[in-house]
């Protein structure tokens, strides 16, 4: 929340300071630079940021989609750019405006429950770019398309044609999107400990403490206990969140060697891109020890994949070394 708040008292400050001083604005009208004047552009500017950010997010999944790719963080914040630089007078405003924009349509995002935190601030190299890219064309054009006056109607005409456009793009693109791709990672920790000492230890969890990534503390899910309704194949694993629960099923259960599940239901804010479709735990005597594995299959819709598969799987192995630092400790290592 502070951070937000610096940021929008350096935009609207910023803006101000632009706005006032830009020698071409003031020299046209030197009478006008104004508070009032700097509100009015900044109100119609982030309006129309986020108008056009916001929808755009809703067409970008409509009809229903698994995913996100590049209509969703490149086209959508492009329109979104274009339109700040149709209605905005002046490189200050715009660039305030598309800051204020970014920061009032995730925070609507994320108080929606539609995406997490996490999640909003990795797009934000994507969102800025595509940004950029937007106020650039419509600075370029906006004389062209609005005429030397600004032509509100117009402008207003040209805002409203971008829904169709990101609809029929999105409907090129969601085939792709809805078939997703798979991504395993398994991560391992060497105990002291036998196998049938530590087999107890993962079936069930009371409580998990251990030392948090940083992406914890930036809204990825934090482990807090695991629960067995019947030990065996068939019983149900519920494993719940700071953020919510992933309940699974018992399909292998060979004490004490391994524990495969499939994961029936997810409930977690904001991610209803990523799926997690299974987990196993193997128990692999060694030296006297036992090196414990633990491998998780996630099924993913976001895009472009070279992106987002780096942050997905940084994700999931923090989890699972937040989950193993757990288990050494009760493990007494």
């Amino acid at each position: 929340m502070i951070t937000a708040a610096i940021l929008v008292t350096l935009a609207v400050g910023g803006a101000y300071l632009l706005y006032r001083y830009n020698p071409q604005t003031a020299a046209a009208s030197p009478a006008t630079w104004s508070w009032p004047e700097v509100g009015k552009a900044l109100a119609a500017g982030t309006g129309a940021g986020v108008a056009v950010g916001l929808g755009g997010f809703f067409l970008a999944q409509m009809p229903h989609t698994l995913g996100m790719g590049s209509v969703m963080f490149l086209l959508v914040p492009v329109a979104a750019g274009f339109a700040i630089a149709l209605v905005t007078p002046g490189p200050g405003v715009r660039i305030a405006a598309a800051l204020l924009a970014v920061l009032a349509s995730l925070a609507l995002l994320i108080a929606m429950g539609r995406e997490g935190a996490l999640c909003a601030l990795l797009a934000l190299p994507f969102l800025a770019l595509g940004l950029v890219i937007g106020i650039a064309l419509g600075r370029l054009l906006r004389p062209k398309l609005l005429g030397p006056r600004g032509d509100k109607t117009i402008a207003g005409l040209i805002i409203v044609l971008t829904a169709p456009f990101i609809s029929v793009a999105h409907l090129v693109e969601r085939p792709m999107l809805n078939r997703g791709r798979t991504e395993v990672v398994t991560n391992s920790v060497r105990l002291k400990a036998s196998p049938e000492q530590v087999w107890p230890l993962i079936a069930s969890i009371d409580n998990v403490e251990a030392q948090k990534s940083w992406m914890m503390f930036v809204g990825l899910p934090v482990p807090r206990r695991c629960t067995v309704d019947k030990p065996g194949v068939g019983g149900k694993r519920i494993c719940y969140f700071d953020q919510g629960f992933i309940e699974e099923t018992i399909t292998e259960w060979t004490p004490p060697r391994s524990m495969q599940l499939t994961i029936n239901r997810t409930n977690m804010p904001g991610r209803h891109w990523l799926d997690f479709e299974g987990a196993t735990y193997k128990l692999q005597p060694e030296r006297g020890g036992t090196i414990v594995s633990r491998t998780t299959m996630i099924r993913s819709g976001l895009y472009p994949a070279f992106y987002w598969r780096y942050f997905e799987r940084m994700g999931v192995e923090a989890e699972h070394r937040y989950v193993m630092e757990d288990l050494v400790r009760r493990a007494g290592e």
